[in-house]
């Protein structure tokens, strides 16, 4: 595979890197629901995860590739370490895909060397080609990554990287593992690569990074500028640790300052040729759907997708925006899917009205998942006098996606005042359909509550985060509640949408109990005597 020097192309890792931030696991209906939303916006390559790590990760692979790998879909990747078990596992969940590539790796920095593989230079150098080599019996497209990469001796990388293309692999990927380098740096990193390996010019250049020093868009973006033309990324820069290059920044970065960006690529600079392959008008609605499944907050101020990404508060920056909004928009709220607040159903609307308003705004919901929701929206119609895009959006959310029902909420009532003590009466349904009932005092009405629910389900667990936000203007909004708790080192999700704050707040804990009643029920299991990391 050649260069295409006059494009980038965007490689998503948010089902694989982003679903390792902590409470962020998906189960393979969210994945698959996560995948068709990136099909939708244009992704070239889906990372839809590590085969290897656990049956349920495969299972969700398989399914992606199945279900989103058409032969006028995205490319799906399934990652592998430089082992025949992680490449076999790969290419058996990939084998569905109409376009699949796998994604292997090896440490090529001396302290991963020394201390994580306790391997020689010599033996990387020979694993490295047999892998790829390995994997090309799988698939033609097989991308190679030495990670670590930019703490590695870059010699030692270059023949690594020369090994592999020889081999055929048909993309490098240089990742910043650590998040340690600066933009200067790994630009000239990227540009020694593509001066010193003999035979770069048969394979793409990709890079992936972290952000731990805030950098990793910085240094995605020096790296297209000496001659990277594959940018690895996760919606909303969800990953470990401080995360991953977002890939709504680094899209919009070369949306808006394309003629800036249009010489590096080889392209006049006056082109408005897009150089992405992504339908920017779906960012939006992407991002507001990963943050909801993984229970990951987007924080207000956060560039692109924030609350606050298009607000203007200042009397200055108002007069301005409000004469023309090009004083103080560097682009504008459409061009990402964020449109006015319309009002485009009510209580009176009918079934195939609301059916058909989904379809619009991209939800392609099954009969069952469609009667779930409308009855939902009706509810809150009966509500609220005014549904909004958003509104529906959190009505499919909460509905349709969340874990099995293993506690159900039947009754949550709470009584509280400045005089009174705050009491909650909750009621659940078992696993085994049995009505069960507690009520708690609490420090305040959602403590009361979340007092309850424990004292009912019985599983010992620490709520480490608890948020609520409003999905739209006016007292009587949707409120959204996403908690996350911890159990043994785990950390589990829940999220929930009602005009009721505290109602929201009952659904939230009881989801996020689901999801860790149903891992202690079904834990999934990481094959004996080979510790799994994916930290690429």
């Amino acid at each position: 595979m050649s260069q295409q020097p006059d494009r980038i192309i965007i490689f998503d890792t948010t089902l694989r890197d982003g679903e390792q931030s902590p409470g962020a696991t998906l189960n393979k209906e969210e994945k698959l629901t996560i995948a068709r939303q990136l099909a939708r916006l244009g992704v070239d390559v889906i990372e839809a995860g590590f085969p290897f790590a656990s049956p349920g990760d495969f299972e969700a692979v398989q399914g992606i590739a199945e279900q989103v790998g058409t032969p006028d879909g995205p490319t799906i990747c399934g990652l592998a370490r430089a082992t025949q078990g992680d490449i076999q596992s790969a290419g058996e969940a990939l084998a569905p895909a109409a376009h699949k590539r796998i994604h292997t790796f090896i440490a090529t920095s001396d302290i991963h060397l020394k201390h994580k593989l306790r391997k020689s230079r010599e033996e990387v150098l020979a694993i490295a080609p047999e892998m790829v080599a390995y994997a090309k019996t799988f698939t033609e497209d097989v991308e190679f990554s030495p990670e670590d990469a930019a703490r590695s001796d870059p010699d030692f990388m270059y023949q690594v990287l020369e090994a592999v293309i020889d081999a055929g692999a048909t993309t490098v990927n240089i990742p910043d593992t650590v998040g340690y380098t600066t933009p200067g740096e790994f630009g000239a990193l990227i540009r020694g690569i593509a001066e010193n390996v003999r035979n770069i010019d048969q394979a793409v250049i990709s890079v992936h990074g972290h952000n731990d020093l805030g950098l990793a868009v910085a240094n995605f973006l020096e790296a297209v500028k000496n001659g990277a033309r594959q940018l690895e990324c996760t919606i909303n820069g969800i990953g470990e640790r401080a995360g991953n290059a977002a890939l709504e920044e680094l899209v919009m970065a070369l949306h808006v300052r394309r003629q800036y960006y249009n010489p590096f690529l080889g392209r006049p600079v006056e082109s408005e040729d897009a150089l992405t392959n992504i339908n920017t008008r779906e960012i939006y609605k992407t991002s507001r759907l990963v943050s909801n499944l993984t229970g990951m907050f987007v924080q207000p101020n956060k560039a692109i997708v924030g609350a606050n990404a298009f607000a203007h508060e200042s009397g200055i920056h108002q007069d301005g925006v409000l004469k023309n909004r090009m004083t103080y928009e560097i682009m504008d709220a459409q061009s990402i899917g964020l449109t006015d607040n319309q009002i485009v159903l009510g209580k009176h609307s009918g079934r195939n009205a609301f059916k058909t308003r989904l379809k619009e705004l991209g939800f392609e919901l099954s009969e069952t998942e469609l009667n779930k929701a409308f009855l939902k929206f009706k509810a809150f119609a009966d509500q609220k006098k005014e549904i909004t895009d958003w509104d529906l959006e959190s009505i499919v959310n909460d509905q349709i996606q969340q874990p099995p029902e293993l506690y159900k909420l039947e009754l949550v009532q709470v009584s509280c005042g400045d005089r009174a003590r705050p009491t909650a009466t909750v009621s659940l349904r078992g696993p085994n359909g049995e009505e069960l009932l507690d009520v708690a005092l609490g420090t305040g009405p959602v403590d009361a509550v979340y007092k309850a629910i424990n004292r009912i389900v019985d599983i010992p667990n620490e709520l480490i985060e608890y948020t609520v936000h409003s999905v739209t203007a006016g007292i009587d909004a949707l409120g959204e509640v996403t908690v996350r708790l911890r159990y043994e080192g785990r950390i589990f999700s829940g999220h929930a949408a009602n005009t009721d704050v505290i109602v929201a707040s009952a659904h939230a804990y009881v989801n996020a109990l689901n999801r860790l009643y149903e891992a202690l029920q079904n834990p999934r299991v990481i094959p004996q005597g080979t510790p799994v990391t994916s930290r690429v």
